[in-house]
């Protein structure tokens, strides 16, 4: 969203939640040791962090910037920080107004000098700021939709985005089957609510080079065109256990490799290969001669790779406000075979083999008939290239542009 916003000739800044403490000339420093470990951890009980957060809430959050002069190297992060115009900053934003909404069901009202003209929340965060219009994008209401299949709290998720829809100035969601789902849920009004999508901004990858064959050999054992490929979380909208199941089922020398974070309940997902116990490496399995290897993270640049000389990306996620991994694996000409059900069907188009992602031996006939027909596979490698190209920059710019002159437009409320 960042560089689309940015493409618009618009001055972009960020907003984060990271203590960057009272000497300036620290701030960067604090700042990058923040974004690149982590999580920093807080001290002093539960009860004392609640008393602590009260009262700056009470007292009114202090926003600080930080002065990035690039005394720090910063090169490591090119992939996951864009190039901001201002970097600001207050201590455990997120989680005080989190514990702020839960305590009083309001949310929090931010001030800072010198706000920006338009706030766009890319995730429903119980905060509003003062001085801007207030956006917020709404992915998905996967929580919602699949409550056995996530940990957030029902009652408060709901309370969130039943609030964050009565405080915007407006609502973004990234597909029509998001936008509905809201629309159906919480009674917004159509013209408070627009689908702008999204686009995947690709990294520089040259498939069928020799160098890339050679990395996917040393780096992965695994040859271009001669594997499936996942890649996502490991939890159980994502439907990994069922695609083990039907991998296993078909008689395939054509390995799987699963790339993902583990996370709640995984190993029930990765049972099927002993539970993901003991970190990610090759597995054999005796059916067919099949073999699964299971990887817990990749750089975007190798994954990307990987993605790029897989034979197909298998993505048959329960649901989905999007899909991101579809539109990169189509981006790259790698055919896909993903769910019908969601987003899936709007981001695939005629491009991907479709399947209910329930059932186990409609899943298994998809890849055994991409795995074994090589003209399926070169059909669906030029139609997923110009499915992708409906998911410009170029469209998502024109779309967010739309929203942003939309609001505009309008008197701010008092």
């Amino acid at each position: 969203m960042a560089e689309a916003a940015r493409s618009l000739g618009m001055s972009v800044e960020a907003l984060f939640g990271i203590p960057l403490g009272a000497d300036p000339r620290l701030r960067e420093i604090l700042f990058f040791e923040a974004f690149g470990r982590g999580a920093i951890p807080r001290k002093g009980p539960a009860w004392y962090r609640a008393v602590v957060d009260r009262w700056a809430v009470l007292r009114g959050l202090r926003v600080q910037e930080m002065d990035n002069a690039h005394h720090v190297e910063q090169r490591g992060f090119a992939d996951r920080l864009p190039a901001f115009d201002r970097i600001r900053s207050a201590p455990w934003l997120f989680e005080r107004a989190d514990r702020h909404f839960q305590r009083t069901r309001r949310f929090l009202n931010l001030r800072m000098p010198d706000p920006p003209t338009i706030m766009h929340w890319t995730y429903p965060v119980p905060i509003k700021l003062i001085g801007a219009r207030n956006v917020y994008t709404l992915h998905d209401l996967v929580p919602l939709k699949l409550p056995y299949a996530t940990l957030d709290r029902k009652r408060s998720y709901f309370r969130l985005i039943e609030r964050c829809v009565a405080e915007a100035d407006h609502i973004v969601t990234v597909s029509d089957s998001s936008r509905n789902d809201v629309i159906d849920l919480f009674g917004i009004p159509p013209e408070r609510i627009t689908n702008t999508y999204q686009h995947a901004p690709m990294p520089a990858t040259a498939s069928g080079h020799d160098d890339d064959v050679a990395d996917l050999k040393g780096i992965f054992d695994v040859e271009p065109d001669k594997y499936f490929l996942y890649f996502g979380a490991i939890e159980p909208k994502k439907n990994i256990g069922r695609l083990i199941e039907a991998y296993l089922s078909i008689s395939t020398d054509t390995p799987l490799v699963i790339v993902g974070a583990r996370a709640w309940q995984s190993e029930n997902e990765l049972r099927l290969i002993g539970g993901g116990a003991g970190g990610g490496g090759m597995r054999p399995k005796g059916i067919g001669g099949s073999r699964i290897i299971q990887l817990d993270y990749l750089p975007r640049r190798l994954l990307m790779k990987l993605a790029s000389g897989a034979r197909a990306v298998l993505f048959p996620s329960l649901y989905e406000g999007f899909g991101l991994p579809v539109l990169e694996a189509m981006s790259l000409g790698t055919p896909v075979v993903t769910s019908s059900q969601g987003s899936l069907p709007e981001v695939a188009g005629d491009a991907a083999i479709l399947v209910d992602p329930y059932n186990v031996s409609e899943l298994a006939a998809a890849i055994r008939r991409v795995d074994s027909d090589s003209g399926l596979r070169d059909l669906m490698r030029a139609r997923g290239m110009v499915q992708a190209n409906r998911f410009s920059l170029d469209q998502h710019r024109r779309q967010l542009h739309a929203v942003y002159e939309s609001i505009l437009s309008c008197r701010p409320e008092k």
